[in-house]
């Protein structure tokens, strides 16, 4: 499916990608850089189980007491 960007910056979806993903005049929608030149688009409408993979894993694994003390820091401004 196609699309063509207006001069203000706007995309139509095409009727049958808004069928697929049952969206309608007013529905919101995420949008995900997931690579080089690649977008994701999200309906906000999914159940959030539906989300789940759409970021890459991180390569950078941290535990949950790295998280705990990041957030630690965060919240006395370190």
């Amino acid at each position: 499916m196609e699309a063509t960007i207006t001069s203000k910056g706007q995309v139509t979806l095409p009727k049958g990608l808004r069928e697929a993903l049952n969206l309608s005049t007013g529905d919101k929608l995420c949008f995900v850089l997931s690579g080089e030149n690649e977008v994701r688009m999200i309906p906000k409408h999914l159940p959030v189980q539906k989300l789940k993979g759409i970021l890459p894993t991180p390569d950078l694994h941290v535990s949950l007491e790295e998280m705990k003390l990041a957030v630690k820091k965060g919240a006395l401004g370190q």
